[in-house]
């Protein structure tokens, strides 16, 4: 069964395993090791998780599948006016394939209406395949941008829409 639990300051360093393993597998053959890295270790120190979990408009969920830690993803409600912006969403390769990510963006779906927000945008890698996973699930792409995210990386990416009704 998949279950969402909330984050807290406890799950940090179960966020931060799951983040190294996904990235590593969902990027390696789109970054290099060294980007990898940098932005795992920028975008998932402790410092960084805790900021955004104590954050009251960023919510951060474990993916369980059997009470096993399949995935994660965090989201940020009212990120514009009516607007969340998905984040991160990753699952562990071995979750792949299963729905899980599906039922995943159902959920982020659901808290999205229940906090009277009307669209959700995300970026993507234009080189990951989850855009296509996105697309299944009613996301558009609205615009592309490439961004400088330090120490001599960019991210090229497809900014991606999905409209409420």
């Amino acid at each position: 069964m998949i279950t969402f639990k909330e984050a807290k300051e406890e799950d940090i360093s179960l966020i931060q395993k799951l983040a190294d393993k996904s990235w590593k597998s969902a990027y390696q053959n789109i970054l290099s090791a060294d980007q990898i890295t940098y932005m795992v270790t920028e975008m998932y120190s402790h410092y960084e998780i805790s900021w955004q979990i104590l954050s009251p408009n960023y919510l951060y969920y474990i993916i369980l599948n059997d009470e096993i830690g399949a995935g994660f993803m965090g989201f940020e409600l009212h990120y514009e006016e009516m607007t969340t912006k998905l984040h991160r969403i990753y699952l562990l390769e071995e979750f792949k394939g299963k729905g899980i990510g599906k039922k995943a963006l159902d959920f982020l779906k659901t808290q999205v209406r229940e906090n009277k927000d009307h669209r959700i945008i995300l970026n993507v890698n234009k080189n990951n395949p989850a855009k296509s996973v996105y697309e299944s699930q009613g996301f558009q792409v609205y615009d592309e941008q490439i961004f400088d995210i330090g120490n001599g990386f960019v991210m090229d990416d497809f900014l991606m829409e999905l409209h409420l009704v």
